[in-house]
């Protein structure tokens, strides 16, 4: 695709509990972000059994 006919697009972080966008930060925080590894985690509700 050329590019010209891209769409910049504005990545958001949470710090804090507030989104930020990445480009506002300082060089530091821009490789802290980049460094850093992601992943997904499923949390499941284990079944308590009761015992008598």
């Amino acid at each position: 695709m050329e590019k010209d006919k891209r769409t910049r697009c504005e990545i958001y972080s949470r710090v804090v509990g507030f989104l930020t966008p990445v480009s506002q930060w300082n060089k530091g925080k821009k490789e802290e972000f980049r460094d850093r590894r992601t992943f997904d985690r499923v949390l499941e509700k284990k079944a308590q059994v009761a015992v008598h």
